[in-house]
C-alpha cells in the first residue's frame, strides 16, 4: 500500500498540534510551593527533594522586584517562550520545542530567601532527554549576564 504525498503532508503538519497536550490544572502556588514533579523524569523543580528532579533555584542580589523583572525580560526575549500567567511574585510560561511539544515553566519569587523557585515539566511523554533542565540552566546563565 502506498501513501499519497498529500497524506504525508497532512500527517506531518498535524503531528505538532498533537504534541501540545492540555495545560495541567494543578499548576500555580499552593502554601508557598509550586506543584510537585510527577514520577516521570521529564520535570525539574527547585522545591523537589534531593534526586533526579532537583535543580537549584535562581539566586540574585539586590532588589527582589528588579530581579523578578529581569527574569521576565529574559523569558520574553526567548523565541520558545510565551507568558501565560502573571501575578505578584509568580510567572507561568509555556516553552515550545522545535518539534512542537509544550513544556510548562513556573517561577516563584521567594523574597525572604532572595531566591526564585523554578519548575519546568513536559506535558506529554515520559522523558524529555534533559530539555527542561537545560532550558532552566540557559535562563540562569542569561540572568547572570545582566
Amino acid at each position: 500500500m502506498r501513501f499519497s504525498p498529500w497524506l504525508w503532508l497532512v500527517t506531518l503538519l498535524t503531528i505538532p498540534a498533537g504534541c501540545a497536550g492540555d495545560r495541567p490544572g494543578d499548576l500555580g502556588v499552593r502554601d508557598g510551593r509550586l506543584a510537585q514533579c510527577p514520577a516521570t523524569p521529564n520535570c525539574v523543580s527547585s522545591q523537589a527533594p534531593p534526586g533526579k528532579h532537583e535543580i537549584a533555584p535562581l539566586d540574585f542580589r539586590g532588589e527582589p522586584d528588579r530581579a523578578f523583572a529581569r527574569l521576565r525580560e529574559v523569558l520574553l526575549a526567548r523565541r520558545d517562550t510565551r507568558l501565560v500567567a502573571e501575578a505578584q511574585d509568580y510567572l507561568r510560561v509555556e516553552f515550545r520545542t522545535r518539534l512542537g511539544f509544550v513544556d510548562d515553566g513556573e517561577f516563584l519569587l521567594d523574597r525572604g530567601r532572595r531566591l526564585i523557585q523554578v519548575r519546568s515539566a513536559s506535558r506529554l511523554g515520559y522523558s524529555d532527554f534533559g530539555k527542561n533542565r537545560q532550558r532552566l540552566e540557559e535562563i540562569r546563565a542569561a540572568l547572570g549576564k545582566l
